[in-house]
């Protein structure tokens, strides 16, 4: 079945079209489009227009596009439009009022992308769900997930993220919520906002685009969540709370990190319930939580939730574990935690705690004991205070039982230089100095986690480390 007609397309647009054709998916890059795409010609830092041609070449059914690109055969099947990314909103507001599926709209300044793809594992036990790819959360990303939508599916997963001040709310508006959650707030882009409560107004705006009756769910263990609960209440909704704190409605009550496993005691809305995720972290815990608010306020089975979610594993570059094979024959491995996505200080405290609950092996390498072991690198966009901040992270206890630290950027060399010497290991201004060192830095039986925001490039490390060895067949598996 056609994800879009040609007539469907030209009435959403109001475009003028160039010959009859259906198109099964939407593309904007013609390194990954399929045969059968409706390829859109988005100008972004680069202009779609001139890879109209590839990608009819790699088989697209046809192209929106703002005018006729060069190189095209005259009867090459198009929608023109004046604008492009107008046109891709307009599909997407055709898209959902096309559709009965229930929208959950999620923004938070941490567990965005896990907790949009814990949903996707627990609400595909209960649905059939269409979900943002990666981390489209964007101006163009929000509506090419809604445009990619399937008339038939029950649930439709919408990350909505943010750098600068009014970004959140349009794209709430566009997707048109049954319910909007904000997971957390925390200090991240706060080069473009008056500190802590510009950001939550800011996540809080996404309750603008409630459709009347909608569920808000917010975070209750903040000091900016009266912000949050006064939001959703403007917005005409009663506010379902989740956290640690007493006052939270969907209540994480005991938490217990071994190795591998977390260990979940929860009250929610006044019934106890226990079950386990597959990996260790608090912060993963608490967005399992917030997973389950949104499974009872859509009025669906929790306790199959509870078990379905053990089946979720954290996205790549979000705090996927791999264990790596250094020698086949001796049988000497090391484990892997790559968190090199994204960071900001209470996302590198949540990571931290994670691997102070690792288990290093120990008389197996080089070096008798085996090591817990971070390779940090900067992290962007936290405004004037960005050097204090990273410095700061010298005090999160979970420091305390990390063996090794690396630091990797200019601004993480605020925390190498107030590091324990029995702690600091190396620094380097760049994360390819880094990982030209890889070899040197680890061996068999340590964990060794690297965390940094995109922009410090500390995912080369985490490929250095990779090259070291291979990764056991079933965590290749599990990791994707």
């Amino acid at each position: 079945m056609a994800l879009w007609t040609s007539a469907e397309a030209a009435a959403a647009t109001g475009g003028q079209l160039r010959g009859n054709w259906s198109a099964e998916s939407l593309s904007i890059d013609t390194r990954s489009i399929e045969p059968g795409a409706l390829f859109i010609a988005l100008k972004d830092q680069r202009d779609g227009h001139d890879f109209a041609a590839q990608a009819f070449e790699k088989g697209a059914a046809a192209a929106l596009v703002s005018r006729v690109p060069e190189n095209l055969p005259d009867d090459a099947p198009l929608l023109i439009v004046p604008d492009v990314l107008e046109a891709l909103c307009d599909l997407a507001r055709a898209a959902r009022a096309r559709s009965s599926a229930r929208v959950i709209g999620i923004t938070g300044s941490v567990g965005k992308t896990s907790t949009k793809e814990m949903l996707r594992v627990v609400l595909g036990g209960q649905g059939r769900v269409h979900a943002a790819e990666k981390s489209f959360n964007n101006h163009w990303g929000v509506p090419l997930t809604l445009a990619r939508m399937p008339a038939d599916v029950d649930f439709a997963l919408i990350e909505i993220g943010m750098n600068h001040p009014g970004e959140i709310a349009p794209l709430a508006r566009l997707a048109d919520l049954d319910l909007g959650l904000i997971t957390t707030v925390a200090p991240a882009h706060l080069h473009a906002f008056d500190g802590i409560e510009g950001i939550a107004r800011e996540k809080a705006s996404i309750f603008e685009g409630l459709r009347k009756g909608g569920a808000a769910i917010v975070n209750a263990d903040l000091e900016t969540s009266p912000i949050l609960i006064a939001a959703a209440v403007e917005a005409g909704s009663v506010p379902i709370t989740f956290g640690q704190s007493e006052a939270a409605r969907y209540r994480l009550s005991h938490v217990t990190l071994s190795a591998s496993t977390t260990v979940i005691r929860a009250d929610l809305d006044g019934v106890a319930h226990l079950f386990k995720l597959s990996v260790p972290g608090r912060h993963f815990a608490l967005n399992a939580i917030c997973v389950l608010a949104v499974v009872a306020a859509l009025d669906l089975d929790l306790s199959i939730a509870a078990v379905d979610i053990y089946r979720w594993v954290p996205p790549a570059g979000r705090g996927t574990r791999q264990v790596l094979v250094l020698d086949p024959v001796e049988d000497l491995t090391l484990e892997l935690i790559d968190d090199a996505y994204n960071a900001n200080p209470t996302s590198m405290a949540a990571a931290l705690e994670v691997l102070e609950a690792a288990a290093p092996s120990h008389g197996v390498g080089r070096i008798s004991r085996g090591r817990r072991i971070a390779i940090l690198g900067d992290m962007l966009e936290l405004g004037p205070e960005e050097k204090a901040l990273h410095a700061d992270l010298s005090k999160l206890a979970p420091l305390a039982h990390i063996d090794v630290i690396h630091c990797v950027g200019p601004l993480m060399r605020a925390l190498y230089d107030v590091l324990p010497a029995g702690q600091r290991g190396e620094w380097t201004e760049t994360a390819p100095a880094m990982a030209a060192r890889a070899h040197a830095l680890v061996d068999a039986g340590d964990v060794v986690m690297v965390k940094g925001s995109l922009g410090s490039r500390v995912s080369v490390v985490v490929d250095a480390i990779r090259k070291l060895g291979h990764p056991l067949p079933d965590e290749r598996e599990r990791t994707g």
